[in-house]
């Protein structure tokens, strides 16, 4: 069968980031993408106006509705809003047992705004980090969930093994927060085996970076790739997707171009 990943998240109207950026993601990496809806945001490149949370129990049915139809490979999880939605996915994922999860925790804004509320954060942290295969915070989303501040490479190299104390298999903890020169270092560990990625910095403010990354890991693990290899792959590819990234709106950000850095994909 064809394989197919399925992204449980917020819509971006403006088509930078979320559901729309997760299933451009899936289709470059030539997987049928498919979506569970936990969010609609009014949004755009300059910022978002309303966010409509639909009942939990619509979400849960559209869940359902994959997996009845489809052989899910690997589930990314995006934008969860409330508790209630965090549980009802929660429900949903200790029932179908998806191979794969990948949990990109959206906490907080790029403003550095918490967008949970506490219940919402406890929530995340008993029910789906226990249920991630890998987890993929930026900096404030890792000091969120461990509530302390991470200063430098250090801080962050122990971190990893912190994050995995809540019960995911394995971290990669983005780096583009971080002040470590002209270079991001992304920091993966599984308790197995610890990795570090480095890129040079693109000096561009990118929209839809994290839901991107978290979407091409879940499609290189339907693909096949082992876990340290579909995060390498997936930060090669957002890499690329960024350095081709366009402003298509009126506001500062760009959106990445999935389609150029799927063209470019190195040979491996």
């Amino acid at each position: 069968m064809h394989p197919c990943a399925l992204t449980i998240a917020g819509s971006d109207s403006g088509g930078g980031a979320g559901i729309q950026a997760d299933l451009k993601a899936f289709a470059a990496h030539g997987v049928h993408g498919l979506s569970a809806i936990a969010a609609l945001t009014a949004q755009n490149t300059r910022g978002v106006t309303a966010v409509h949370v639909p009942p939990a129990t619509f979400l849960r049915a559209q869940i359902d509705a994959c997996f009845d139809d489809f052989e899910i490979g690997a589930v990314k999880l995006g934008m969860l809003a409330t508790a209630g939605v965090i549980h009802a996915v929660a429900d949903a994922l200790e029932s179908h047992k998806p191979p794969a999860v990948v949990l990109d925790p959206v906490m907080v804004a790029t403003s550095g705004a918490k967008l949970l509320a506490d219940d919402a954060l406890e929530a995340m942290r008993t029910r789906l980090l226990p249920l991630a295969t890998v987890l993929t915070p930026n900096l404030p989303e890792a000091e969120l969930l461990l509530g302390r501040g991470i200063h430098d490479g250090s801080d962050a190299a122990d971190a990893l093994d912190q994050l995995r104390a809540f019960g995911c298999q394995a971290v990669l903890l983005k780096g583009g927060h971080l002040d470590e020169g002209d270079r991001v270092v992304d920091r993966y560990g599984d308790g197995h085996a610890d990795a570090t990625f480095v890129h040079d910095r693109i000096d561009i403010e990118g929209h839809g970076t994290g839901c991107t990354l978290a979407s091409a890991i879940a499609a290189n693990l339907c693909l096949g790739l082992p876990l340290p290899a579909a995060c390498e792959a997936a930060i090669d590819y957002v890499f690329r997707a960024l350095r081709s990234g366009y402003k298509p709106g009126r506001g500062t950000v760009a959106v990445l171009d999935h389609f150029a850095a799927a063209m470019r994909k190195p040979n491996r």
